[in-house]
């Protein structure tokens, strides 16, 4: 494990129930592209890596498949076997998988390769367990980020806060471009043939109590930054996030907010 990956893990502990009722629904978006770039259909074996509370389970359940999610939270992974009794959930974590090789028809990983410390090697172990001809599929956020996926950032900002040192960044020999030709080549690299990429943008709709709750309860690096700071600059960091919601508003009251993924398949 990796200090990246010793992050992660602090990050996320306990953390299911705050990320589906903020962030979740925003990682959402993809999942009926994500299955079908992964060739999901009725009676296919899909393991989900990373399934956190169960909503590509879920969905893969709807059509038919043969479900297994793993996640290395384990709040995560009672939840989603709450959400989603049909699938079978299990505790584990990459680059490592309690399963045998060739096991499955497809596999897919919905924003996972932003929170594990080694993507190659992560890749590498969902081409092992996948079957020879099968596709795996995997989403990442994009880079440069959409302007939704920034105001949280830019609030902090603003605050004059700043990302405290212990969360630790993706060591620079295990990174890759967050691009479309970085994607697949990383897929390439990890030896899945016919990579391809393509880019997703949509405008994700919420409440302004709702996109704050998420920085405000802790959820992912942002979340952590937020909470890492003295009451008063969180205050402030608050002050500047309504004040730069703003820009997103819509007639209803809502927020407008642009996000843009890269979404890329390859079979092994």
């Amino acid at each position: 494990m990796t200090d990246f990956d010793a992050s992660e893990r602090r990050i996320w502990a306990g953390r299911a129930t705050a990320y589906a009722d903020s962030f979740g629904k925003v990682c959402a978006h993809p999942v009926p592209q994500l299955l079908d770039a992964a060739r999901v259909r009725e009676g296919v074996r899909v393991l989900d890596v990373g399934t956190g509370t169960g909503t590509v389970a879920a969905a893969a359940c709807a059509r038919g498949a043969r479900v297994t999610g793993v996640d290395a939270e384990i709040s995560m992974v009672e939840l989603a076997a709450r959400s989603v009794p049909s699938a079978e959930i299990h505790l584990a974590e990459l680059p490592r998988l309690p399963f045998s090789e060739g096991l499955f028809d497809a596999v897919t990983a919905n924003f996972v390769l932003n929170h594990v410390g080694r993507p190659k090697a992560a890749l590498a172990e969902l081409r092992r367990v996948v079957r020879p001809g099968g596709w795996i599929a995997v989403t990442i956020w994009a880079v440069p980020t959409a302007a939704g996926q920034t105001l949280l950032g830019r609030a902090v900002e603003a605050a004059g806060a700043s990302r405290p040192s212990h969360l630790p960044a993706l060591a620079a020999e295990d990174d890759f471009p967050r691009t479309g030709a970085g994607l697949t080549d990383l897929l390439t690299s990890a030896g899945l043939k016919d990579a391809v990429c393509e880019p997703l943008h949509w405008n994700h709709i919420a409440g302004a109590e709702e996109w704050w709750r998420g920085a405000a309860d802790g959820i992912g690096t942002i979340g952590r930054t937020v909470l890492s700071q003295p009451d008063h600059v969180r205050a402030e960091i608050e002050r500047h996030f309504l004040r730069l919601s703003a820009e997103f508003s819509t007639p209803e009251g809502q927020l407008a907010l642009p996000h843009s993924a890269l979404l890329a398949r390859g079979r092994r």
